[in-house]
Order: C-alpha cells, then sequence, then structure tokens
C-alpha cells in the first residue's frame, strides 16, 4: 500500500475509535477503558493510578546511535512498541499523538516521542528513519530498535508483549498496545491509547505533569 494511503487510513481510523470512545465513555459514565496487559494482568488507559515500567535498556535510534535509559532523563516521554510494517495500529497511533501534540500546545513541542520496534529483523536503523519521516507523523519521534536480545529486555522493562506471526517475507507482529507517559525521572506515571481521543488524553497528560 503506498506510504500515502497508510497515512489516510491511520487518520480515518483515528476519527472512527475517537467517535467510538466518546459512545464509550457515555454508555458506562465515566468508566476507563481497559486493555490485558502482557502478564495477563489489566492495564487501564487513562486511570491515573500508579504503573510500574521502565528501567534499564540499550538499544540504537534511527542514526545508528546506541542510546540507554537515560534518554528519558529531564524530560517527559511518551513509550510506545510497535513496527514499520504494522499496517493499522502503528500509524493509527502516529497519527493520534501528532493530534495530542497539537492538542497540547506549547506543552506538546516539549513532549519526547518514543518508538520502539519489536521486528529487529526488518527495522534496522535507516527503516526506521525512513517511516517515521512520513507525512502526517509527528516531527521529532526516536525510533529505537537492537538486536532480538536488546528488544526483548526493553519489552520485558516495559511490560510490553510481543509475538512474531506467520512465516516468510509477509510475517506481522502481534504487540501490546500501551502507550506510557514517563516522568522526567525515568519512572511511569500513565498508560494512554488512541481509543482516549487526543482531546481526552491531552487533560489527562496535563493533570499528570502538574502532579509532576
Amino acid at each position: 500500500m503506498p506510504r500515502k494511503s497508510v497515512i489516510v487510513l491511520a487518520a480515518a481510523c483515528l476519527g472512527i475509535a475517537a467517535a467510538l470512545a466518546l459512545v464509550t465513555l457515555i454508555v458506562v459514565q465515566g468508566r476507563s477503558e481497559t486493555r490485558a496487559g502482557p502478564a495477563g494482568r489489566a492495564i487501564e488507559a487513562g486511570v491515573e493510578g500508579q504503573p510500574t515500567a521502565g528501567g534499564p535498556f540499550t538499544l540504537v535510534n534511527q542514526d545508528g546511535e546506541t542510546v540507554d535509559q537515560t534518554l528519558l532523563d529531564g524530560k517527559w516521554s511518551l513509550v510506545f512498541f510497535g513496527f514499520t510494517y504494522c499496517p493499522d495500529y502503528c500509524p493509527t497511533t502516529l497519527a493520534f499523538l501528532q493530534a495530542l501534540r497539537t492538542e497540547l500546545g506549547p506543552r506538546g513541542d516539549d513532549l519526547q516521542m518514543i518508538f520502539v520496534s519489536v521486528d529487529p529483523e526488518r527495522d534496522t536503523p535507516q527503516a526506521l528513519k525512513d517511516y517515521l519521516s512520513s507525512d502526517g507523523f509527528p516531527e521529532g519521534v526516536i525510533g529505537l530498535t537492537g538486536t532480538p536480545e536488546q528488544v526483548a529486555a526493553a519489552a520485558d522493562a516495559y511490560d510490553i508483549f510481543y509475538s512474531r506471526s506467520g512465516s516468510g517475507e509477509t510475517y506481522t507482529m502481534n504487540h501490546s498496545l500501551a502507550i506510557w507517559l514517563m516522568g522526567p525521572d525515568g519512572k511511569a506515571r500513565q498508560t494512554l491509547n488512541y481509543e482516549l481521543g487526543p482531546e481526552r488524553a491531552a487533560g489527562i497528560v496535563r493533570r499528570v505533569q502538574a502532579r509532576g
């Protein structure tokens, strides 16, 4: 599928997801969306509790530079896992993050966004650079990849499940959908997902940041 078509599809999916999220919010009268976590426990998107994620990792960014967990130091960050061959969730999430950044205004410009690949076999640094430079995606997203062992360690630190499905060149990856909001101390503050919609997600980010 041409890249432009993927972006258009992602934008359409984002609009549908936002509408469905609003309907769900009305029906359940404010109850939070829940998504199963990798270890079978619930990750409540939008519930301002005490999530635990983060820790040491060593990966390579899209410029071929080795980075570690100090990448998070001193900055509010959004960290999520995916892969460049992802047909739906990943481009939809990136379109959502662009809308979230716009909704946050100047605050959004200071929010670091990190995309960690769960497909190191295909997602080389150059592949990440090409993918993340697509029109409609947020500027400045940091793409990370590494060896299979490095990716597995990072996913474990962030409580992310992923698995390969299929064989040959057409295989795909299944993976958890959480977006982690990390504080300047490198510790998790919150989970989000695109189903919240940019307006509601922006309100959550503001409240969490206000608490420090």
